[in-house]
């Protein structure tokens, strides 16, 4: 047994972060481009108003464009067509959140909380930027 050596292992009391450091900023600069891309919607530019906010409650947003263009919880609808959606809602506690831009024809605006009424929906809420106070 001569022949025989023993060797002694010893363990590795380090831990090696250099792995664990590079997955982490991989996942920073994936959540860095994605974060922007989270937040979609309709680009309007809307008034400033005080007020308060609205409860939560079930909410049906409606924008209009500076266009003239109307969308009905973010998907594109023609002014015709807003009734019939609305209508469906009437029975339910719904809110009906209007946002318009500044720069729409009021005559458009008061279209469409027309055809909100007409559907049935009483709680309309119209949606502004908080003013700014000096």
């Amino acid at each position: 047994m001569a022949g025989l050596i023993r060797r002694r292992r010893s363990s590795i009391s380090e831990i090696n972060v250099t792995p664990l450091v590079d997955v982490m900023l991989v996942l920073l600069i994936i959540f860095m481009i994605t974060a922007p891309m989270l937040k979609q919607g309709i680009d309007v530019n809307l008034p400033q108003a005080k007020g308060r906010s609205i409860e939560d409650t079930e909410k049906i947003n409606i924008v209009i464009t500076r266009e003239g263009k109307i969308f009905f919880n973010e998907k594109q609808i023609n002014k015709n067509d807003l009734s019939g959606l609305l209508s469906l809602y009437k029975d339910s506690s719904a809110t009906v959140l209007l946002k318009a831009d500044k720069d729409v024809p009021y005559g458009l605006v008061a279209e469409v909380m027309g055809e909100i009424k007409s559907s049935g929906i009483e709680r309309i809420g119209m949606v502004t930027e908080p003013k700014e106070s000096k």
